[in-house]
């Protein structure tokens, strides 16, 4: 068992109210374990509005059976753990999930305790999902809603929101996000229900980056076989979206490469001199070293003779693959603003080998 916080002092005593505060997650995937299944829960509880006992995470322990594919999941009250009923059939890591009581609860007795029934407030459609018409909690899965996984954490709501349009107008979308971060999957509806199963085809296996996406009906089972749709209209759909991904990789660079470009980091008057610059250098391929296995690290100078210099100011990190890339981009921004804009960005491999350094 894994615990994640401490539990805020109550008036009741806590084992009292342990098999209350207790949730039955069932249908977990392979790849799950107690930290991912805990902060998975705590995001979506928030995002619901449903961690009504104050800031911090709603969960407190996670134990996970392995062998069965289920957990056993310890919120701080037992009003959260009602509302957490509410979230039966959420997808989580490509795997509709199961959100029940567990076999030792006790309705009497926990009627005495705290609310027994999910809030009628929570906001489910934050997470792509509509109440149930029943009185029991729970909630139903739309089958015109989209579910995306596996998206880029650099790629903006924007883009994605984008990429999803390629396809046609969409009625509501829901970016899933942890402190403002992409936690990587989405929701989506349409405005015309009838392509979806066009933009689940075309999407779904796409590569981003290093990133492969995994697109399909929010109500649908990831081993279930997609419905037919018209090859013809898929492959203009598909089209689009190539066209679509390419600006964004040319214009963006927002999908990752193996070039990381800083762009705003020495000033010509640093640059010019030559020991400021041997030092500069020396820095840039250690920075560099943080992050991965690098081929070479690039820093254009300014020109003697005052004519323009391609590049000049900024700084070009090789690595040798995309996973060292990806790792400089997203530490680097992480900690590096300038005017609240990121420093680090994609740059186009082609451009950078032929020695281009002025792409925007």
């Amino acid at each position: 068992m894994q615990q994640f916080g401490a539990l805020p002092v109550m008036h009741l005593n806590q084992q009292a109210t342990c098999h209350a505060r207790m949730v039955y997650v069932g249908g977990l995937p392979p790849t799950a374990n107690e930290q991912s299944v805990a902060k998975f829960f705590s995001h979506v509880m928030h995002a619901i509005g449903g961690n009504t006992s104050g800031p911090g995470d709603p969960v407190v322990n996670v134990n996970i059976i392995h062998e069965r594919n289920f957990a056993l999941v310890e919120m701080r009250s037992v009003e959260e753990a009602s509302n957490a009923m509410a979230l039966d059939g959420i997808v989580f890591e490509g795997a509709s999930l199961r959100v029940r009581r567990p076999s030792d609860y006790n309705p009497s007795m926990a009627a005495t305790l705290g609310p027994s029934q999910p809030s009628p407030n929570l906001n489910l459609a934050n997470v792509g999902l509509i109440p149930s018409s029943t009185s029991t909690g729970g909630l139903e899965v739309p089958d015109c809603i989209l579910f995306a996984s596996g998206l880029p954490y650099f790629i903006t709501e924007a883009q994605i929101k984008d990429l999803l349009q390629s396809f046609g107008p969409l009625r509501c979308f829901q970016l899933v996000k942890d402190s403002e971060k992409s936690e990587g999957f989405a929701f989506c509806v349409y405005q015309n229900a009838s392509v979806t199963n066009i933009a689940c085809e075309a999407l779904n296996g796409i590569r981003m980056g290093d990133m492969t996406l995994t697109v399909r009906r929010a109500n649908q089972g990831p081993n279930q076989p997609e419905p037919e749709v018209d090859r013809a209209l898929l492959h203009a759909q598909q089209q689009i979206l190539l066209q679509r991904l390419q600006l964004l990789q040319l214009s963006d660079h927002s999908v990752a490469t193996k070039v990381v470009c800083l762009t705003r980091a020495f000033t010509d008057e640093e640059l010019k001199d030559d020991l400021m610059y041997e030092y500069i250098v020396k820095d840039m391929k250690l920075e560099a070293l943080r992050y991965g296995s690098f081929r070479r690290v690039i820093i254009p100078r300014p020109r003697a003779d005052g004519e323009p210099s391609s590049g000049v100011g900024k700084v070009f990190m090789e690595f040798a693959d995309v996973d060292g890339a990806t790792k400089a981009h997203t530490e680097m921004n992480a900690g590096w603003t300038f005017g609240g804009n990121p420093v680090a960005v994609f740059y186009p491999e082609d451009k950078f080998a032929q020695g281009d350094y002025d792409t925007n």
